[in-house]
C-alpha cells in the first residue's frame, strides 16, 4: 500500500481492531498518531511513491528467573505493551538503509558486510549485518530495504531494546523475503546469533525470544539449541493488575565489571566441578564442598550459586501458579526472588558508589505503598542500576506512579499491560 493510501486508511480506522489487540482499546488513538507520524518520516526520507510495510515487535519484560538464564536455567517472562515499530520497503540493490530514530541512519551492504568485523562491535550496523548471515547461513532469502524506526522501549530500562531491534530485522526480512515462514523462535535464535557473533555480546536467548514469540512464556534453557519455550494462559491485566516497572534513573556508567561479575562467579562454582555452566551441577555437592569453596573462589560466589538453585525452583512453582491461576502463590514467590537477588545474588546497588541505591530506595517506597495488598514487587532485569518491578492493584496504581514519579522524576512509573503478540507484520 502506497504512503497516503496507508495514512488514509489508518486515519480512517482500518487497523484499530488490530492497535486495540496490540496496544488496548483506550489506546488505538495515540497508536494512530505514531504510526502515521513514522509513515510521515518515512516519506521524508525515502520519497513517497513506495509500497509500504508496517511492523511492530514488543519488548520484553523478566517475570521470574533473575540471573538464570545464561546458567542455562529457567525463565517466565513476557511481552510488554512498549515496542518497537518500522515502517519498510523492499529495495532491489541489497542494501538496507535503516533510520532509528535518535540514532541517525545505517546503511549495510548484505553482500559486503556479510562476517563480523571487530571494529563494528557495538553497533546496530553489525546488528543489521549479523542478522542478515544468520539467515543466509540457515538457508533464508535476504534483500535491501528502506525503513524508518522508532521505539518507545527505553535503552536502559531492562526492558530489551536491543533485542527487539534485532528481532525487527529479522522480522523484515521474513516478511519481505521469505513470505513470512520464518517463526518468530528462529527469528530469536538467529537474533541471538547475530548479537553474540557480529554485535560481541555473549548474551543469553531470553530477551530475544521473549520480544518475538509474545504473551507469557516459560522457557528452559537446559538445552541452548533447542530451549523449551511454554506459553502461559493468564491474562494480568484481566485479573486486576497493572505491571509498573520503576525507572530509577541510576546511572550505568562502569557497571559492566558488576553485571560481568554474576554470570562468571556462577561458573566459577560450576568449573569447581568440572562443568560449564551451574544447571548441570548438583546443589547437594555445592552444600558438601562449601569449606573449599569459600577458599577458592569467595562466599559471594557461593551465595549466587545458592540464589541460581533456588531461583531455578521458583521459576517453576511460578509457572504452575500463573497456569493455575493462583496468584498468592505467583506473588509470594516474586517476593522470594527479590529478597534472593538483593541478599545473596547481590544485584541491586553497586559497591561501587554506595551512595546511589536508586534501586533499594525504590524497592523499599514500593514495600511501603503495597504491604497491605495483594501484591509483588523485586529488582528487574540485570540490576545494579535501572529498573524495579511492581505487581500493582489496579486501584492502586496512581498511588504508586504518584509517589515514584515524586521521588524519580516525573514519567519514572511506567504502566503496562502484557501484549498477546510478539513480533508482528501489522500490514
Amino acid at each position: 500500500m502506497k504512503n497516503i493510501e496507508l495514512v488514509e486508511n489508518i486515519n480512517g480506522g482500518a487497523l484499530d481492531s488490530k492497535f486495540a489487540a496490540l496496544y488496548g482499546k483506550e489506546n488505538v488513538e495515540s497508536a494512530k498518531q505514531r504510526y502515521t507520524d513514522a509513515i510521515e518520516k518515512f516519506t521524508e526520507a525515502y520519497g513517497c511513491d513506495r509500497e509500504l510495510s508496517l511492523f511492530s515487535v514488543a519488548g520484553r519484560s523478566e517475570l521470574s528467573g533473575n540471573h538464570t538464564d545464561h546458567n542455562r536455567g529457567c525463565v517466565v517472562a513476557a511481552s510488554i505493551s512498549l515496542d518497537v515499530i518500522a515502517v519498510a520497503s523492499p529495495t532491489d540493490d541489497g542494501i538496507i538503509t535503516l533510520i532509528s530514530e535518535g540514532f541517525g541512519k545505517d546503511t549495510v551492504n548484505i553482500a559486503e558486510f556479510c562476517a563480523p568485523i571487530t571494529e563494528k562491535f557495538g553497533t546496530s550496523e553489525s546488528i543489521i549485518a549479523g542478522m542478515c548471515a544468520g539467515f543466509s547461513a540457515n538457508g533464508y532469502k535476504t534483500g535491501g530495504f528502506v525503513a524508518y524506526v522508532t521505539s518507545n522501549v527505553l535503552k536502559g530500562s531492562g526492558l530489551s531494546s536491543s533485542a527487539a531491534f534485532e528481532d525487527m530485522i529479522g522480522t523484515i526480512e521474513s516478511h519481505l523475503y521469505n513470505d513470512g515462514r520464518v517463526d518468530n523462535v528462529e527469528i530469536a535464535k538467529l537474533a541471538q546469533w547475530a548479537e553474540n557473533n557480529f554485535f560481541g555480546k555473549p548474551c543469553g536467548l531470553m530477551d530475544q525470544v521473549a520480544c518475538a514469540v509474545g504473551g507469557i512464556v516459560a522457557i528452559d534453557f537446559k538445552n541452548t539449541k533447542d530451549p523449551v519455550i511454554t506459553p502461559i494462559d493468564f491474562d494480568i491485566t484481566g485479573a486486576g493488575y497493572n505491571l509498573c516497572i520503576v525507572n530509577t534513573g541510576g546511572n550505568h556508567a562502569d557497571l559492566t565489571d558488576d553485571y560481568a561479575s554474576v554470570p562468571a562467579e556462577m561458573k566459577s562454582v560450576a568449573a569447581y566441578f568440572g562443568k560449564e555452566v551451574l544447571r548441570e551441577v548438583d546443589e547437594a555437592d555445592v552444600i558438601a564442598n562449601i569449606a573449599s569453596l569459600r577458599e577458592k573462589l569467595g562466599d559471594r560466589a557461593i551465595m549466587r550459586a545458592l540464589h541460581f538453585f533456588e531461583e531455578n525452583k521458583r521459576v517453576g512453582m511460578q509457572k504452575a501458579a500463573l497456569e493455575s491461576g493462583d496468584l498468592d502463590a505467583f506473588f509470594e514467590n516474586v517476593k522470594s526472588s527479590g529478597r534472593s537477588s538483593f541478599c545473596y545474588l547481590q544485584n541491586v546497588y553497586t559497591n561501587k558508589n554506595v551512595s546511589e541505591q536508586g534501586l533499594s530506595l525504590a524497592l523499599c517506597l514500593a514495600e511501603r505503598i503495597l504491604k497491605d495488598k495483594k501484591a509483588a514487587w523485586r529488582v528487574h532485569g540485570g540490576g545494579f542500576a535501572g529498573t524495579i518491578q511492581a505487581f500493582v492493584p489496579s486501584d492502586a496504581v496512581a498511588e504508586f506512579k504518584n509517589t515514584m514519579d515524586s521521588c524519580f522524576g516525573e514519567g519514572a512509573c511506567i504502566v503496562l499491560n502484557v501484549r498477546p503478540v510478539g513480533a508482528t507484520k501489522i500490514l
